[in-house]
């Protein structure tokens, strides 16, 4: 039997973007990867700065999906993601070692929200960030 993480919520809510963690990227402090991960959807470094300032990673995501995604967008999301990630877990040493402490379990960003790209939902899902969670967990 596979044990899993199914969930980034309660003991294991450090692995969703949502967590506070703070991150900085060419030179903005984001308040989570969220923050950060949307912000990057323009080049517009004022966009970026006014998400950096949002109190909240839910509002950040919402700012997210009403601005004009960059050109190369498609092709750049995943590896941009698995950047920050590895800032996030590079930059917060009892991050890292709660994410080394989950071992060689399988982490499943499982939602109720839909989200089949980066999760689970009703069992179905590319668990995209999931799978960058475990790389990065393998290479520390």
């Amino acid at each position: 039997m596979v044990k899993k993480i199914e969930k980034f919520t309660e003991e294991y809510k450090f692995l969703s973007n949502f967590y506070p963690c703070g991150i900085v990227y060419e030179g903005i402090k984001y308040p989570s990867v969220e923050h950060a991960f949307q912000a990057l959807k323009t080049f517009n470094i004022e966009k970026r700065k006014e998400i950096a300032l949002t109190k909240k990673p839910g509002l950040a995501k919402k700012m997210g999906h009403r601005i004009k995604l960059r050109a190369d967008w498609e092709e750049v999301k995943l590896n941009l993601m698995e950047e920050l990630i590895r800032i996030k877990f590079k930059d917060h040493e009892k991050l890292k070692e709660a994410l080394l402490k989950t071992g060689d379990l399988e982490l499943i960003e499982g939602n109720y929200w839909g989200d089949t790209f980066w999760g689970i939902y009703e069992g179905r899902g590319k668990n995209y960030l999931g799978k960058i969670l475990m790389k990065i967990r393998s290479e520390l």
